[in-house]
């Protein structure tokens, strides 16, 4: 009996959907990491401690694209900074999709109660030619794999 090959998905071909926001291709995004904090117990007279499940934690999504003369993200950052992120719009839900070989969707997360709480234009360099990116770190209230 043949098995059927399944090779890991590549990490190059991925597209990021942002609330209301039309923004062209990102160069580079670093999901954000999960993690639950383990908490030392000890009841009574007990000899040892025993761990328990504490608060979750969700870090930062962060994005890197090429500036263009696109100002959605700064904008965006811009209304953050000055009204706060509870203002209407201040906090977006963004998908991050992960596209396979053949063009389809392969991996989705989704994440919902974002707000960008760093902006930075890059770097400029007389002496180069590299495209200037951008980078945007969002907060994230969850992520959640959906795909």
């Amino acid at each position: 009996m043949a098995t059927t090959r399944t090779d890991p998905f590549k990490n190059f071909r991925f597209r990021i959907e942002i609330q209301g926001i039309q923004v062209a291709a990102f160069a580079n995004a670093t999901l954000p990491d999960e993690s639950i904090e383990a908490i030392d117990y000890r009841e009574g007279t007990d000899p040892f401690t025993r761990k328990l499940s504490g608060q979750s934690k969700v870090g930062t999504l962060s994005l890197k694209r090429g500036i263009s003369q696109s100002m959605d993200l700064y904008d965006w950052f811009k209304q953050v900074s000055q009204v706060g992120a509870g203002s209407p719009g201040g906090r977006k839900n963004v998908s991050v999709i992960l596209v396979d070989d053949s063009g389809a969707d392969a991996a989705r997360w989704d994440i919902s109660g974002a707000f960008p709480t760093k902006y930075q234009p890059g770097d400029l360099d007389a002496k180069g030619n590299d495209v200037l990116i951008e980078t945007v770190e969002l907060a994230v209230e969850t992520i959640k794999r959906s795909q």
